[in-house]
């Protein structure tokens, strides 16, 4: 197998407060800016970071779509060695934000991830000196005002009390789920599923999933999994959330019960979604599943040594490139101008994220049929038949002030550098 490209930038920051550690990776560029969210989680390494770019990459070349404004960005990753639930994270949060200022405000364009809620994130950027998180893009646009409006008005929609943009990513996980179901000719109503975290991406995936006739039968937050054979009530699980995905289990029903952290991995389910933290299946914990689908909700959850074991005894891993890539996208259509007009702008982001998710999804799932391999492979094989024409129509190269820093150093404190 080829060795991917070294990044094109790649950054350990120390905080001079807490002595925590955050990274920034941008894989590529195209048209000089790049796009990719920010976590925080402890444990997080730039290894971790590299790995997420460079998905990244790949997402944004699976969208690509020569009739569409909407033109991919680069590749990257933002991310902090820090519990987001720590005293301290929030002013952690703005200090890296003003250390990474000057590439977020020329190439790197970010949003929430693991860790961040897009409130925070907006919130810290104000603090740091930030216009926005996505202020590099605004020189692409063909009107950036009117797009910031498409945005704006796009974030302040709620559907069943929750944002849309809390929404739109579950919607894309959701819909691939039901493209390789129906792929398989499986009935949607004997497809019980098992979520791993309550958060954003996992509890819309549920919400949709549920909607669409699947039982849900287990979720798992920080306190444990909750499961229930007959169905769970997902709606009245996600009014229990707190910030952070954890459900009140005041809300529980009599036939609910609750089990270990563990428990989802080998729920009596068809699907599994692990929708919360990367690593969450490897090579020994592999061998509970017992589910045919996973759907990789969240970023690298499914070890290769996992996969390759899952493979062998005939489970697909639905990978996270394509089936979490969802929200990057709708961030990027509204922007655009290829969605965002409509008087129903819920309607409109559901729609177009169906039938881009199906579409793309469909290509995967043929694509591992055709070459005798998994939909990762096929995934991967598509964003790299795609790479080189983007690079070709909109060209890779980083502007002048970004390729004198294509070294890898390291920085401290908070100011300039």
């Amino acid at each position: 197998m080829p060795v991917p490209p070294e990044p094109l930038i790649s950054l350990t920051w120390t905080d001079h407060v807490t002595g925590r550690q955050g990274f920034l990776v941008v894989d590529r560029l195209v048209r000089g800016v790049c796009s990719g969210g920010l976590r925080m989680r402890p444990g997080c390494t730039l290894q971790e970071v590299t790995g997420l770019a460079r998905g990244m990459t790949m997402k944004e070349a699976l969208h690509y779509d020569p009739a569409a404004r909407y033109v991919p960005l680069g590749g990257a990753k933002g991310g902090i060695d820090c519990d987001p639930r720590a005293p301290e994270a929030y002013g952690l949060l703005v200090r890296y934000l003003r250390a990474t200022r000057p590439y977020v405000e020329a190439l790197w364009n970010t949003g929430e991830d693991l860790g961040l809620s897009q409130d925070v994130v907006d919130r810290a950027a104000a603090d740091a000196g930030l216009a926005s998180t996505v202020q590099a893009v605004y020189p692409l646009l063909d009107d950036a005002a009117a797009a910031r409006r498409r945005l704006a008005e796009a974030f302040a929609v709620e559907v069943g009390g929750i944002g849309l943009d809390a929404l739109v990513g579950g919607c894309g996980v959701a819909e691939s789920v039901l493209t390789a179901l129906d792929a398989a000719g499986a009935d949607h109503r004997h497809a019980r599923v098992a979520v791993q975290g309550l958060g954003t991406m996992g509890g819309a995936t549920a919400r949709f999933l549920a909607r669409a006739g699947l039982p849900v039968v287990a979720v798992a937050d920080i306190k444990g999994t909750i499961a229930n054979p007959a169905g769970l009530d997902v709606e009245a699980l996600l009014a229990a959330r707190d910030a952070y995905g954890t459900v009140d289990r005041a809300a529980l029903r009599p036939g609910d019960r609750e089990l270990p952290d563990d428990a989802w991995l080998a729920a009596d389910a068809e699907v599994l979604v692990p929708a919360a933290v990367s690593y969450a299946i490897d090579a020994a914990n592999q061998e509970r599943v017992t589910a045919r689908w996973i759907a990789e909700a969240a970023n690298m959850p499914v070890l290769p040594e996992a996969e390759r074991l899952l493979a062998a005894r005939g489970v697909t891993v639905l990978p996270d490139v394509v089936v979490n890539s969802g929200t990057n996208a709708w961030w990027w259509w509204t922007l655009f101008g290829d969605i965002g007009d409509a008087p129903d702008k819920a309607g409109e982001a559901f729609a177009h994220t169906r039938r881009a998710m199906r579409a793309l999804v469909g290509q995967v799932l043929t694509r591992a049929e055709r070459d005798g391999c998994t939909p990762r492979a096929a995934a991967h094989a598509l964003a790299a038949d795609r790479l080189p024409e983007i690079a070709e129509r909109f060209g890779r190269g980083a502007p002048a002030h970004v390729r004198r820093r294509r070294a890898t150093p390291r920085w401290v404190g908070c100011g300039a550098w």
